[in-house]
């Protein structure tokens, strides 16, 4: 039976939500809009589940770039959130998804949001 991501108590990842902060242009101009380091703006609770089957699916992990299907409760901050955003797991040091699909509503009633992550930094 398939592990169902939208019933309480199955998120069971922390995941740091960051984007780009304003960086210095060099210039002396003035500061430059998602230019700059990742930042953390929250932390939540996340479900992942591996992409499996497709061609596509096998070309990314031969590349070692793993898909996941991630769920999240939604939120106000969640509403914020782009493919521009990074992902940092709260608990495995090091571990970087970056966001690939727009955050969709599968259900109609703003109470899960889904996207796809993809291991690896965001360019």
């Amino acid at each position: 039976m398939p592990d169902n991501f939208r019933r309480p108590g199955a998120l069971r990842e922390r995941m740091h939500f960051q984007r780009r902060g304003d960086g210095d242009d060099g210039m002396g101009g003035p500061p430059q809009p998602g230019t700059g380091e990742f930042a953390t703006v929250f932390t939540a609770s996340a479900g992942l589940r591996p992409r499996v089957g497709g061609e596509a699916v096998d070309a990314a992990r031969l590349g070692g770039r793993q898909p996941f299907v991630m769920t999240v409760r939604y939120s106000e901050q969640m509403a914020e959130v782009t493919p521009a955003w990074q992902l940092l797991d709260a608990r495995k040091e090091g571990r970087v998804l970056s966001i690939i699909s727009p955050l969709a509503d599968p259900d109609g009633k703003n109470q899960w949001l889904e996207f796809l992550a993809v291991e690896g930094a965001s360019s």
